[in-house]
Formats: structure tokens, C-alpha cells, sequence
């Protein structure tokens, strides 16, 4: 799930609601050009209204994006102030081959293709591919509830029930291969009218089956951007559950499965083209006389749909269920190669990471369009899914995955650098990453020649090589982001000096492997090193303990990803003297940190938390006996003696008020 996750549920229904009010602004402020009757889906053809059209033409042309869709035909001017693409097309659905027709020449990608988390990232509830236990012996006990999963017939089912509430839902798709698989299907029994849209349109289900631990868990990351403490989560088992429903077609489908990227312009302009090399133009009505000649007969005047008519079409593209319109379920060959039917036909057809197509225009100042392997369009090829909005450090960094080229372009360095020159996209990355330091550094001294050997990298870094603190990475792009199950390197380049960070008392990089460090130590080497000053009256007002670990300052501040990352240091560096502190994350009031602490606990300290009675998604009623054990049984272990000058009470370091904690965390 960490390799496009989807951009799941909410996020995506929140970009869809957002794309919607700004459609209904755009029919004032001029995005739309609506004719003379504005009520009429269809309108009789007049002659005044197909001059004023010629003039003030319909398009639709979203915030962010940098694309528009032109219903009329494109303006003579905007026309002689662009380049044709055509007249060969890579974007439309015949153009499209399907992965199979590459196995044949292209075995070995294919092969590892095959087991991407892309490939998997949405698949049909096959025997095959469904990974979570269905046998009928697995279940999950939650907020005083139990969810139970089994086969009827020849499909998967879950049912949620709690006192006289229940539900029963047939599972459909499934998505994610890397840590977890979560399930899309449709509600068949229980709460609310059978014509609700739970029971009409796919979903993301509310529990997920997590596959190292063979475990059923409530899902995250999925009925909103930001997850919430205790109490405030979405409750699967509650009578008006979902409270906002979400179309996994309509908000998560486009990211995790493969469109024809003509349709995928229609669906969701702002998220294709937003990075797009270069402003396009497309001829939306003679595309779908083309592509989609059911939608529209063009025998018909443009004149005949008005901006009501043109949204209509637009929302039903929005609603394609990618079983019956995607080239394939996951992210297959032609997400990023685009349509390959010419070059599997022709062989000299080399595939294009440009669209091109007749209907479609781009603004380059007359320059050759440049549909090769080159920086703007391989980034924009990823930023197609790898680009949005998360909860965010002071530094800007994203505080959970999937926004990558986000983060990239709001660092340094990603100017020249290519996804592709550290990522392979055809192989996966397995369940950590898999370069060594020296790898990894090699990478960066592909640019950065001036610090190859090793005097120049120790007078730069003023670490020992070799060291941890030797190494580019662990500096400039240190682990910020929640990755599901790994807590993993933001892709801002940034430096360790970055002072919001800093001024702010979240994550620097430094004290994520100093962990014992106060900060005023962190300070005065930075100023030896770096000359780096800070304002010192914003140190002392988020600094209380000035002298105290700063990795224990993080567990105990009020925003939740800051808590994660506190963790995480610690967990990484073994600091088994802050053991109290650990076993305390155990209780932190949001359910992804406790998950990510139980992880913690059980690697630093090969126990299995559940043998005491402890799951992370419990209660605080639930869990509070549990960590009592848990800490009991390891305070006694050699290893984790606790220095006595450091807090040794489990819990206290993050019983925030839960108010508090949900205003500073957004």
C-alpha cells in the first residue's frame, strides 16, 4: 500500500468534492461559458447562440490544472499559439496493447512487473488474489464490536456487528500487496435503505488484513487525510456509518488501476496536469466522437449542451469502475509508457512519455515536442499519482507516504534529478529498502563529484566515514514519513540545519540518531559546523527541558506525527535506556502510532505483545492492564536497564489533552 496507496478514500473524495465546488465557482468566475439557457441539459440549436460559442466558448478548465477541455473547438488564437501532438495517438483506448503483449520481448520486466506492489496495487477478489483469512476462523474484535470474514458461495464477505447494529458486505476488489491488503466491495445487508450508495458503488471496506502478522486490522489513511485519537475515528460499527461516503471509482480508482490518459484528462484534469511539462489543450467533444461515440453522436451541433450538459459528461467518466473501462486493474506497462499498440504492431514504434493524439494541442513556443526519457516527462509521468496533499511537518515535508514528487519538488536537487535515478519502476522495493549506505551515497556523488573522496566527505559531514553521520541521506532526506508499516526517508532534500524544524521542536536530523542529546548540543555543533543560528526566544518557548533528550521531547509534544517519528528514533538507534518512554507509546491516544510502537517493542526486544493480551486498535480500557505487563516483564530484561535520570513513567509523556492534540496536529 506505500507504493501509490493509494491516495485512498477520503483524500481522494476530498480532491473530488473540492474539484466540484471549484466547477460550480468556475460557472461565475469563467471557467465555464455557459449559453443563453443555463437550466436546459440540451438546448435546440440557434443560430445567435452557435456565434456567440464561436466566440465564448464552453470549456472546462479546473484550478490547477494545466490542461482544458474545449467543447467548442479550440480559439483560432489559442490554436496559432499552439503545437499539434497528432496526427499518431498514445492516449486513446485503442491505443492501448495490455501488459501481456510485452511478455513476449520483454520478459525479465515483465517478470519483476509481476510482482510489483503496482501490479497489486488493485486486483479482483479472486481465489488467486485475496491474501486475508476467510476460512471463517479469523475475526476481529473493536470498539466493542466483531467483524467476522468467510466465504459464501463463491464470494469473500465481512460483517461488522455490535448490539442490534450489523452489516454484511460482498468484497469485489482488493488493494495493496506490500504490508496490507484492504478490500473494495459493496454493502448486502444490514443498516440504512438498500438504495443507499454503499450498497450500490464499490468502497474501501473497514477492515484490512495486515500480511506479516496475519492479522485483521481496522484500515487507515482511508475516511480522511488526517488520522484521529480515540474517540474520534470513524466508528465502522456506528448506526450512520459511513457519515460521507466515498466512491472508490470517483476517489481512488484513477491512482490504482490503469486508464487510457485521454479518459484519464476528462476524469481528473488537476491531478494529471497539474505538473504537466507544458500547458495542453484538448478538443474534448472530437475526442469523444472518437474514443466514445455512445457519449456523443457528432452529427450533432456542440451548440446543443450546455455547461450542465458538459458536466454531466464529465461526471461520467468521474464514475468509470475500472473493471469495465480501465486498460487493466493495478498499474500496469502503459500507466507510464501510455498506449503501446503501435509498437507492439510495428516494433519500430518506439513508446512515447509524451502524449500525443489529433485532439489534443500543447503551448511550447513552436519547439519540437519532446516525447523521450527526459527529466519533465519521466516526473510527470510519476507525479500523475505521486503528487497531492498530506498532513505536514513545519518544514513542509509530507508526514505520510504517497506524495513523493510533492516532497521532491519541495526540497533541493530535484531541478536534474529523475525518480528513476534512484528508483528502478520496474523492480520493488520489497519490504525495506534495499541499497546499502554506500549505494545509496553513490547516488548522490553522481552530481556532487566535488565530495568522491573520502577527506572531502569527512570535512563536509564532520563524521567519521563509515559512520551513520558519514552518510548523505541519513542528513538530508532522514526518515520523516509514515509508511503504513516503515517509517521511510522523505523524498525533501533538505539540510540538517533547516530551521523551522529546529525552531519548532519537531524532527531534525541530529537528535533522530543522537537521541540522548539535548538540544543545546545539536545547536552548538551546528554552529560550529555551519554557522547556524536560530531564534533563540522560539527555543525557549518549545524547548521546556533545554537539558533533556530531545528524542523524549518528541514523544511527549502534542502533534501525533512528531510522536511517530520520536519512536521511531529511538526504536532505530536501540535506545533501550528510554524503555518507560517506549512501552508508553503503547498508549498513545492515535491507533497508527500504537501500531507502530507495538512494531517497535516487539523487533528492539523479540517479544510478541499479543501473548499479553495487548492489540494496538484496543480500547484505552482495553489496553491499559496489557502494557502494565508488557512494561513489567521488560524492565526486568538486562539489556533495557533505564537510566534513572530520564522520566520513567510509562504513559505520562503522552496524556495530552485530547482537545489540544487534535487543534496542534492539523
Amino acid at each position: 500500500m506505500t507504493s501509490p496507496r493509494p491516495s485512498t478514500g477520503s483524500g481522494r473524495r476530498a480532491l473530488f468534492l473540492i474539484a466540484a465546488v471549484a466547477l460550480a465557482a468556475a460557472l461565475f468566475a469563467g471557467f465555464w461559458k455557459p449559453p443563453a439557457n443555463p437550466d436546459a441539459t440540451t438546448v435546440v440549436v440557434d443560430e445567435k447562440l452557435k456565434a456567440r460559442r464561436l466566440t465564448n466558448p464552453l470549456r472546462y478548465a479546473p484550478p490547477h490544472a494545466r490542461s482544458i477541455a474545449w467543447w467548442d473547438g479550440v480559439p483560432d488564437q489559442v490554436r496559432a499559439d499552439s503545437t499539434e501532438t497528432g496526427p499518431e495517438s498514445n492516449i486513446h483506448p485503442a491505443d492501448y496493447a495490455g501488459p501481456e503483449t510485452c511478455k513476449k520481448c520483454h520478459k525479465k520486466n515483465y517478470s519483476s512487473w509481476s510482482k510489483h506492489p503496482h501490479r497489486w496495487m488493485n486486483a479482483m477478489a479472486t481465489e488467486s488474489n485475496v491474501v486475508g483469512d476467510f476460512s471463517g476462523d479469523a475475526g476481529i474484535s473493536h470498539l466493542g464490536g466483531r467483524v467476522e470474514f468467510f466465504r459464501r458461495g463463491g464470494s469473500f464477505r465481512m460483517t461488522t456487528e455490535r448490539g442490534d447494529h450489523s452489516r454484511e458486505y460482498v468484497i469485489n476488489q482488493t488493494i495493496g500487496s506490500r504490508f496490507f491488503q484492504y478490500y473494495i466491495g459493496k454493502q448486502v445487508k444490514g443498516e440504512a435503505p438498500a438504495g443507499r450508495p454503499t450498497y450500490q458503488r464499490d468502497h474501501v471496506l473497514p477492515f484490512g488484513y495486515w500480511m506479516d502478522r496475519a492479522e485483521w486490522v481496522p484500515v487507515v489513511h482511508v475516511y480522511s487525510e488526517d488520522e484521529f485519537a480515540d474517540g474520534e475515528r470513524t466508528d465502522a460499527f456506528a448506526e450512520d456509518f459511513p457519515k460521507v461516503f466515498s466512491d472508490y471509482a470517483v476517489a481512488c480508482n484513477h491512482c490504482h488501476t490503469t486508464f487510457p490518459a485521454a479518459d484519464q484528462l476528462v476524469r481528473l484534469p488537476h491531478a494529471v496536469s497539474r505538473h504537466a511539462p507544458m500547458p495542453m489543450h484538448f478538443l474534448f467533444s472530437e475526442y469523444l466522437a472518437d474514443a466514445h461515440p455512445k457519449l456523443w453522436d457528432a452529427s450533432k451541433h456542440t451548440s446543443t449542451v450546455d455547461a450542465r450538459g458538459l458536466l454531466g459528461l464529465i461526471n461520467s467518466f468521474e464514475k468509470y469502475e475500472a473493471p469495465e473501462h480501465a486498460v487493466t486493474l493495478g498499474i500496469s506497462c502503459e500507466a507510464c509508457h501510455l498506449g503501446c499498440k503501435d509498437h507492439v504492431v510495428g516494433r519500430d514504434a518506439k513508446p512515447g512519455f509524451f502524449p500525443t493524439s489529433p485532439h489534443l494541442l500543447v503551448e511550447n513556443d513552436g519547439a519540437k515536442i519532446q516525447t523521450d526519457r527526459n527529466h519533465d516527462n519521466v516526473n510527470w509521468t510519476c507525479s500523475r499519482c505521486h503528487a497531492g496533499n498530506r498532513p505536514q511537518y513545519v518544514g513542509t515535508m509530507s508526514t505520510w507516504n504517497s506524495t513523493e514528487y510533492t516532497d521532491a519538488t519541495r526540497g533541493t536537487c530535484y531541478s536534474k534529478l529523475k525518480c528513476i535515478d534512484c528508483h528502478n519502476p520496474h523492480e520493488a522495493t520489497g519490504p525495506k529498502w534495499k541499497n546499502t549506505p554506500a549505494q545509496d551515497d553513490a547516488l548522490c556523488l553522481r552530481c556532487h563529484d566535488n565530495l568522491k573522496t573520502e577527506q572531502a566527505r569527512a570535512a563536509h559531514t564532520h563524521h567519521p566515514m563509515g559512520s551513520t553521520g558519514s552518510h548523505c541521506m541519513d542528513c538530508h532526506m532522514p526518515r520523516l514519513n509514515e509508511g503504513l508499516q516503515d517509517v521511510v526517508r522523505t523524498h525533501t532534500i533538505t539540510s540538517p540545519t533547516e530551521w523551522r524544524m529546529i525552531e519548532s521542536n519537531e524532527p531534525n536530523a541530529c537528535n533522530m540518531c543522537h537521541t540522548e542529546k539535548p538540544i543545546d548540543w545539536t545547536l552548538s555543533h551546528l554552529k560550529d559546523w555551519f554557522e547556524a543560528n536560530y531564534d533563540e526566544r522560539k527555543l525557549t518557548e518549545n524547548y521546556p527541558q533545554r537539558d533533556g533528550a530531545v528524542a523524549i521531547g518528541w514523544l511527549k509534544s502534542a502533534k501525533p506525527h512528531v510522536r511517530l517519528i520520536g519512536a521511531d528514533s529511538l526504536f532505530r538507534m536501540q535506545s533501550t535506556w528510554a524503555l518507560p518512554n517506549l512501552v508508553g507509546a503503547l498508549d498513545d491516544p492515535y491507533l497508527i502510532n500504537r501500531q507502530f510502537a507495538r512494531i517497535g517493542i516487539e523487533e528492539l526486544f523479540g517479544v510478541s505483545l499479543k501473548t499479553f493480551g495487548y492489540q494496538f486498535y484496543m480500547t484505552p480500557d482495553e489496553r491499559r492492564q496489557p502494557i502494565e505487563k508488557i512494561h513489567e516483564h521488560l524492565k526486568t530484561t538486562p539489556a533495557a536497564k533505564v537510566s534513572p535520570a530520564l522520566p520513567t513513567t510509562p504513559s505520562a509523556a503522552i496524556r495530552e489533552p485530547r482537545a489540544q492534540i487534535r487543534t496542534e496536529s492539523r
